[in-house]
């Protein structure tokens, strides 16, 4: 037991170094800062919406004009702890668009969406584990014609947010799926930043501010608390860097289990 809990408390103290710029230095100001690339986000956002309306009202000249995204508003009250120069705290709404999946039970799983040939794998609680693995091979699909369900793309983030597992499963996904009701896709509107966000949500700072938020009989936190959680974004490059780190150190936590 000595030895797995000596790995769980050096995996936390590399994702937390990871996500409060400790791992790296030295990096070169000359790269786009955090706020530069959240404005690009928001601006490449907004000219996204425009487009869409812009689209719309070939169909309907009056389709409402959309209303432009800003940067959230954050009080120093709110910063948690000191970040580089180079990076920025946004809200998690500006970063990503998150969304839940959709309900099946567990008779329609059977008469309508098992041995379809070709389809979305359903992913649903049980298909996520422990161990950040996802399990591909459960015999449940949605045909591809069922375009009113929820897709979470390859390269995002599922998360439990509610029951006994809300923030405590978690995985990559590697293809597009379906998904569960009670699972979260992390979709970042700018890709890049998908793996730096994926070790974040696993980190102590994003983890004790979920249980924190955790209410309700079933046990969960709502969309939109989670929207409003803070998010320490850095330039890209260090973004890469610092997970190409992480993705070298935390191999070796594995190894202290044998």
């Amino acid at each position: 037991m000595a030895k797995i809990k000596k790995d769980t408390n050096l995996r936390k103290a590399i994702l937390q170094a990871a996500i409060t710029g400790q791992l790296i230095s030295n990096v070169d100001s000359a790269t786009e800062t955090g706020k530069q690339l959240l404005d690009r986000i928001i601006e490449e956002r907004n000219k996204k919406l425009l487009a869409d309306w812009e689209e719309a009202k070939k169909k309907n000249p009056k389709a409402k004009k959309p209303t432009l995204i800003v940067a959230s508003e954050i009080v120093e009250d709110e910063i948690p702890f000191e970040i580089p120069e180079s990076w920025c705290w946004c809200r998690l709404s500006n970063l990503c668009n998150l969304y839940t999946g959709n309900s099946i039970n567990e008779t329609e799983k059977k008469l309508k969406y098992t041995n379809i040939k070709d389809g979305w794998v359903y992913i649903g609680t049980k298909d996520v584990g422990f161990d950040q693995t996802i399990n591909y091979n459960n015999g449940i699909k949605i045909p591809f014609e069922k375009d009113t369900f929820r897709i979470a793309p390859k390269n995002t983030v599922l998360m439990c947010i509610e029951g006994g597992s809300a923030g405590r499963k978690i995985a990559f996904t590697n293809q597009d799926v379906c998904f569960g009701n009670k699972l979260c896709c992390f979709n970042p509107y700018k890709y890049e930043v998908e793996k730096f966000l994926f070790y974040f949500l696993q980190s102590t700072v994003f983890t004790d501010a979920f249980k924190d938020n955790i209410n309700g009989i079933i046990g969960g936190v709502s969309i939109n608390k989670i929207k409003d959680m803070l998010f320490p974004l850095p330039p890209l490059a260090e973004q890469e860097k610092i997970v190409e780190i992480i993705e070298q150190m935390l191999p070796l936590c594995e190894k202290l289990r044998g």
